[in-house]
């Protein structure tokens, strides 16, 4: 097959941890690795934010392709939105001048969403819609949160106009059903996927060596895009509420985007007193992390609205357990009382109540973390690109019976 996968606001070789970058970005490009390595051709398509080659070969079968669309400079998302057109028009362009064709088109987020739409139209192939976040979702979570309704009318119209609508877990396809009116019988759950390989068990006291951190405190971890969706405020209050006061907490990511938020949070843990337990560690490569992972021993995520939770996928398959939100795919992710636990208020007592457990019964620690890494083999990348493949192959076979005259050859 030749899929084109449609990464318009942020490029899947950015840096994780920054205002735009995340779980979504290792998602599209890990996906695609594994499509590639299958023996399929995979193009992703991104908007081109700085002096970087229009294509670029990631691997054997996968490239990168940036097109103008805009300034070549980062943006915000809301910036962006005027330049979708250029963006589907720069794509067609490219089409036009190489010849190249496409048996399916697959988006990512509803920006992306709108141009791959447009693509998939034009080309008369199938289109696959995976929203990754929602704004309606993320507006009832938390109620600061002030998602525009141009997004959640454009979700509606992808929801309503896409082959398929990819889940991540069935929370979320619950949620598109209730708020989006969206026709089950064109949803689709897949879940994310892990590098297995990458995000394995190492020893404790070497990753802790690495990272300059004492070898016996207790050390806590949260990674993640520094924003308040997220729930670091909550994290601070629960950890100020601790008995033990000699531990550290490690907050993975967060740009100079995040500047203000950074203030806002070394401000809390000031009040809170604890603002000599906690470093703020900025972006960290994403195969740098496991080691992070390794060396804590537990991973917090005290998200308001997570759609599947990789960070805990990757935690857990490191073995570290964890602590999180009882919210959206993070349900389906970790198990509670076998993997780690589930907090359903999100408020800091009970988050303070299970991180003490935690922290202070190495034995249920150790049970924990056998059963972390046994729970996430379903998640490797191989089975998750398998579905997906499959998926695909089905939808380009229905379209090409009810499409025959644009059918075009294809070996999968």
């Amino acid at each position: 097959m030749r899929i084109a996968q449609i990464s318009f606001h942020t490029s899947p070789l950015a840096p994780l941890g920054g205002s735009v970058t995340g779980g979504m970005n290792v998602y599209v490009l890990e996906l695609s690795r594994e499509l590639a390595d299958a023996g399929h051709t995979v193009d992703i398509f991104t908007r081109r934010e700085d002096a970087a080659p229009r294509i670029e070969r990631i691997a054997p079968n996968l490239r990168l392709i940036r097109i103008d669309a805009g300034p070549n400079q980062p943006l915000k998302k809301e910036e962006m939105i005027p330049f979708i057109p250029d963006f589907v028009k720069g794509i067609r362009g490219l089409i036009e001048e190489t010849g190249d064709a496409y048996d399916i088109v697959h988006s990512h987020y509803w920006q992306s969403g709108l141009a791959g739409g447009d693509i998939a139209k034009a080309l008369a192939i199938p289109h696959v819609m995976m929203f990754h976040t929602l704004g309606e979702v993320k507006n009832r979570a938390r109620t600061s949160e002030l998602e525009p309704s141009l997004r959640i009318e454009g979700e509606r119209a992808l929801v309503a106009g896409a082959d398929v609508v990819m889940t991540a877990s069935s929370h979320e396809r619950d949620l598109l059903q209730r708020y989006y009116g969206a026709n089950p019988d064109r949803l689709v759950t897949i879940p994310c996927g892990v590098d297995l390989d990458l995000f394995q068990p190492l020893d404790q006291a070497q990753s802790r060596r690495e990272l300059g951190l004492q070898p016996e405190a207790p050390i806590l971890l949260w990674v993640g895009r520094l924003e308040k969706l997220k729930g670091v405020d909550i994290l601070i209050e629960a950890l100020a509420q601790l008995d033990e006061r000699d531990f550290t907490l490690m907050l993975v990511g967060g740009d100079e985007h995040a500047a203000d938020l950074k203030e806002e949070l070394r401000s809390q843990a000031v009040e809170a007193g604890i603002a000599a337990n906690i470093r703020f560690e900025g972006p960290v490569p994403h195969e740098r992390l496991p080691v992070y992972y390794n060396a804590a021993d537990v991973c917090v995520v005290p998200s308001y609205y997570e759609s599947f939770g990789l960070v805990a996928v990757e935690s857990m398959a490191c073995g570290t357990p964890v602590v999180a939100s009882r919210v959206g795919g993070l349900i389906s992710t970790v198990t509670d009382g076998v993997t780690g636990y589930l907090i359903p208020w999100r408020c800091p007592e009970p988050f303070a109540e299970k991180l003490e457990v935690i922290l202070n019964n190495p034995e249920l620690r150790a049970n924990f973390s056998l059963s972390a890494r046994k729970s996430v083999e379903k998640f490797r990348w191989s089975n998750i690109a398998g579905a997906v493949s499959e998926l695909y192959g089905t939808l380009i076979s229905r379209h090409a019976k009810a499409n025959p005259s644009s059918a075009r050859t294809t070996s999968s």
